[in-house]
């Protein structure tokens, strides 16, 4: 029997911005405490072993970063190429939701199949997407793109679960937005769970405060109780999608400052 695959798992920070616990947290107030600095790191990630590559999330695009006042410590597709991944040769993307700093750049991934939540493809692409509470987490140009990669039958829409690759699974959990994903990998000591926006920062699960976007509140409860289920698991280690404590907790890769390694070369 052929030994399972294993990846390696890394996360690139393209961009920081400071941020307070008031600013981030649903109703901070009520819980009577001082406000803080917290900060916001932007991650995207590659799964990659001798076999494949698959990249999670494409990070804001250049568009998007003039709409909303931002500017990359360094490019996401930069990024990337640093690391020696080519997106005209990826042949995989993850897109856990459609908010903009997630799915820009999809243009720059011209033959990848992009693995997305039914349910989110089919709320951004809805009326009640346009409405100001949602439509400012969202650049248009973004969606149309999706729905050019479906036009070009290359979006795979699942529901629930789906195993993008032998040890690779997405799962559906909700919450932050209607269809937000989570991505299981497996790796030599365990497996990663990269939380993407499901969870924002650790301090979420440590304190059970609920993040400040969210489209349904007690969905976002219940991707918490199974974030803490998926990280009981023997070796599990769970990444959040902004935390800066991610830098913290694991080691960098080389000389490269923005990349951290989460899990071990595959096999």
């Amino acid at each position: 029997m052929a030994a399972p695959e294993t990846y390696e798992v890394l996360a690139v920070r393209y961009f920081r911005r400071p941020a307070t616990r008031g600013e981030v947290y649903l109703n901070f107030r009520r819980y009577g405490e001082p406000d803080a600095e917290i900060g916001m790191d932007y991650f995207l990630w590659v799964i990659s072993n001798e076999r494949r590559t698959i990249v999670v999330d494409t990070g804001f695009s250049a568009a998007s970063a003039r709409r909303f006042g931002r500017t990359p410590s360094v490019e996401p597709v930069a990024a990337l190429g640093r690391l020696g991944v080519d997106p005209a040769r990826v042949a995989q993307v993850i897109a856990t939701h459609a908010h903009f700093d997630h799915v820009g750049n999809l243009r720059e991934f011209p033959s990848a199949e992009v693995i997305m939540a039914g349910r989110e493809y089919e709320f951004w692409n809805s009326p009640v997407a346009g409405r100001s509470m949602f439509a400012w987490t969202a650049d248009p140009e973004d969606t149309a793109e999706l729905r050019r990669i479906r036009a070009q039958d290359r979006l795979t829409l699942f529901s629930s679960s789906h195993c993008v690759a032998p040890g690779v699974d997405v799962i559906e959990v909700g919450g932050h937005t209607p269809g937000q994903a989570v991505v299981s990998v497996a790796t030599a000591d365990g497996p990663v769970v990269l939380a993407s926006d499901a969870l924002h920062y650790y301090e979420e699960l440590e304190r059970d405060w609920a993040f400040g976007a969210v489209a349904d509140l007690p969905q976002l409860y219940r991707a918490y109780d199974l974030l803490r289920e998926l990280a009981s698991a023997p070796g599990a280690r769970l990444v959040p999608g902004h935390d800066p404590l991610v830098g913290a907790r694991f080691p960098g890769r080389g000389d490269q400052k923005h990349v951290v390694r989460i899990g071990p070369p595959g096999a």
